[in-house]
């Protein structure tokens, strides 16, 4: 079965478009005809030519410009859950979830993994071509729960945690958008101040030759800069992220920007919760579907997305193999607080390191909550203190040599 890229009309006269899957073009146009659609193009996934060349560059564009969210596999995971419980056969539950699933990129890996596992290939083989949509721990979740024969009670426990990580992201992304809006909003209006307003105030300046305050000077020369090179601010500055960017990405530079974000004086702490929560979590879930000790921690070192905790990490899986508890080598890393290295010393000790896992996400969780809430609450008076600082040094700049001619009647 192939997976077929259509344009048509339907009965009402109106363009349409998806997804079908037939043994051939041939058959997806009979297929087409018999929902009571005309196609006017269909052609495979990735092939190129003839009349399907306008659907090959939707799709093309679908690859760059359309993503597959956290919530969008959230939601597919509840779905297929949903469904297996329900002991609806795996092919026919994917099947369902294609006609259901609304994002097109999805659509298609959806096809592709069906038409994988109907030629008799495991579902976790199938996901694992398609790295960008499905991590490494939803794979080997997925495996575990294939190999254990309890694909029903895995899905469950991923749908829980992938559900559980788009909230979290959701809350973190919520809580931000405020502070950057208000930013944006606010420089906005500065650089109109002092682009458009601080010229045509400052011409009554032009015909006195008394000395300028120093700050209207640097105010003058700010706007001098904007006015008349502002197309090199622009390509200094996107050139500056650029570099910075460029920087960040090597070794040397990642190391560098995890090393200063755990250690940040607002965010640092924020961080490392939020780290730290996701490796409890992400541990937990592992383990509970039966994937070993090593194994989860191979995965897990990817999930915290920084290089120290990823090095204490490692660190802690080699010690581990050679006979030591899982605590103690994160204790020593220093990157760990003694109440988790703690409860997981007492989750090794009682073998219910599962539910202590389980019991530090749930505790970190919210604290990113509370840690999230309280920032932003400082975010915004802090921002409208420095927006009124850049607004009172406009003021003053403009306000000091009109008092000094007024004293000097002029």
């Amino acid at each position: 079965m192939a997976v077929l890229v259509y344009k048509g009309i339907n009965k009402e006269g109106k363009n349409v478009s998806g997804v079908i899957e037939a043994e051939s073009e041939k058959a997806g146009r009979i297929k087409l005809r018999q929902m009571g659609i005309f196609p006017t193009s269909i052609n495979s996934e990735g092939k190129g030519g003839g009349g399907g060349f306008s659907l090959n560059m939707e799709v093309s564009f679908g690859r760059y410009f359309q993503r597959v969210k956290v919530k969008d596999v959230a939601l597919l995971t509840r779905q297929l859950s949903t469904l297996i419980q329900a002991n609806i056969p795996l092919v026919d539950a994917l099947t369902a979830l294609i006609d259901q699933t609304e994002n097109p990129k999805l659509r298609l890996v959806i096809s592709d993994v069906k038409e994988k596992v109907t030629e008799g290939s495991r579902m976790a083989d199938a996901m694992a071509n398609h790295k960008k949509v499905f991590s490494e721990l939803y794979v080997n979740m997925v495996g575990a729960g294939e190999t254990s024969g309890a694909l029903d009670v895995v899905m469950d426990r991923l749908a829980y945690f992938t559900e559980n990580q788009a909230q979290l992201r959701s809350k973190i992304m919520g809580a931000l958008m405020y502070p950057i809006i208000m930013a944006g909003v606010g420089f906005g209006l500065v650089g109109f101040l002092i682009v458009y307003v601080v010229p045509k105030v400052t011409k009554i300046f032009d015909d006195v030759h008394a000395t300028l305050p120093l700050p209207t000077q640097i105010l003058i020369a700010i706007s001098s800069i904007l006015q008349n090179y502002w197309y090199l601010v622009i390509l200094g500055i996107l050139l500056a992220v650029y570099l910075i960017r460029r920087y960040f990405r090597t070794p040397g530079g990642i190391a560098l920007f995890d090393k200063w974000s755990l250690k940040a004086p607002i965010f640092g702490r924020l961080f490392r919760i939020v780290a730290i929560a996701r490796f409890a979590r992400t541990l937990s879930t592992l383990m509970k579907s039966g994937v070993q000790l090593l194994n989860s921690l191979d995965i897990v070192k990817n999930i915290v997305q920084n290089t120290l905790l990823t090095a204490a990490i490692e660190e802690s899986k080699v010690r581990v193999r050679e006979g030591e508890s899982l605590a103690e080598p994160l204790k020593r890393s220093g990157h760990f607080p003694p109440m988790v290295t703690h409860m997981i010393s007492i989750g090794e000790k009682t073998g219910a390191l599962e539910a202590m896992l389980e019991r530090i996400a749930d505790a970190y969780e919210i604290e990113v909550d509370t840690t999230v809430s309280t920032l932003t609450t400082l975010l915004e008076p802090l921002m409208i203190l420095m927006m009124g600082g850049i607004v009172s040094f406009i003021v003053m700049s403009i306000l000091l040599p009109i008092l000094q001619l007024n004293q000097l009647g002029v």
